[in-house]
């Protein structure tokens, strides 16, 4: 499994690369966008929406949402931060509430577990996330912001696993992902540390005055909310009676079960470079 997963993993790094380098901004807005719509379809099973016309609208008002979002903020030109910050800002509020709510699971399904909660659930998911990758994308060197987005939840996410399997005793989440441990998160975030630290000496001369501190904090406040969004997704799969969102990535499961750490770290890396003046 182990071996399927790296696999399936540097193929999909090498298209991502490809896609980052060759494709202009509006490209990347659209091709981001089906591969959200997709993890829109797989959550559709989760929330509970079994007939095919429901599943297809519930796709269809997150492509309107998208579609919004891109006009209202300017995305696919000079998008204002003044337009953006307050959508990061709400997006980053909902991922503390959703934190709370794996803390508190089981009892906290009673606040979220209907259909039409789980569906904005979803929403809440999947829209900020795509704002703030677009969003990331008109940056100056934005292609290369988007890839050390990527490469602080890998960083992330390989140091917890082998941190966790090596060390892991206490378990972080047992009711929602019991393969987690407070080892395996500790170690994560250590490595993400360490991350933070080779990403501010590689700064250029332009961004001088952005803080070690301010990287550090960036970096790990990223990490964290990839582990929010993994957990949160982790939640409603569970109480979904779902082992995985889907099987079209072998090793991985759905597209969903590779976006879920990434819908949680957007918003939050996004805010952070605002914030640390970036």
């Amino acid at each position: 499994m182990l071996k399927q997963r790296v696999i399936t993993a540097l193929i999909m790094a090498g298209l991502f690369l490809a896609a980052i380098i060759f494709l202009p901004l509006p490209g990347l807005a659209l091709l981001f966008g089906v591969l959200v719509s997709m993890g829109a379809w797989e959550w559709t099973r989760l929330a509970g929406l079994n007939s095919a016309t429901a599943r297809v609208l519930y796709v269809l008002v997150l492509v309107a949402v998208l579609v919004a979002l891109y006009s209202y903020c300017q995305l696919g030109k000079a998008p204002s931060r003044e337009q953006v910050q307050p959508f990061l800002g709400v997006a980053c509020l909902w991922w503390s509430f959703s934190m709370l709510w794996v803390k508190g699971y089981p009892a906290s399904a009673m606040l979220w577990r209907t259909v039409a909660m789980r569906s904005l659930m979803g929403q809440l998911i999947l829209a900020p996330a795509w704002m703030s990758t677009v969003f990331l994308l008109s940056f100056p060197r934005g292609g290369v912001l988007m890839v050390v987005m990527i490469l602080v939840v890998a960083v992330a996410d390989i140091g917890a696993y082998f941190s966790g399997k090596n060390f892991g005793k206490h378990k972080l989440a047992e009711r929602v992902s019991p393969a987690k441990t407070w080892e395996g998160f500790w170690g994560g975030m250590v490595c993400c540390v360490l991350l933070a630290v080779l990403l501010w000496y590689l700064l250029p001369d332009r961004a001088a005055h952005i803080s070690l501190g301010s990287v550090v904090a960036v970096t790990v406040a990223t990490a964290l909310a990839s582990v929010v969004g993994d957990l949160t997704v982790s939640m409603v799969k569970r109480e979904s009676g779902v082992k995985d969102s889907g099987s079209l990535l072998p090793g991985h499961g759905g597209m969903l079960d590779r976006l879920d750490s990434i819908c949680g770290a957007a918003p939050v890396f996004a805010l952070g470079l605002l914030l640390a003046g970036w």
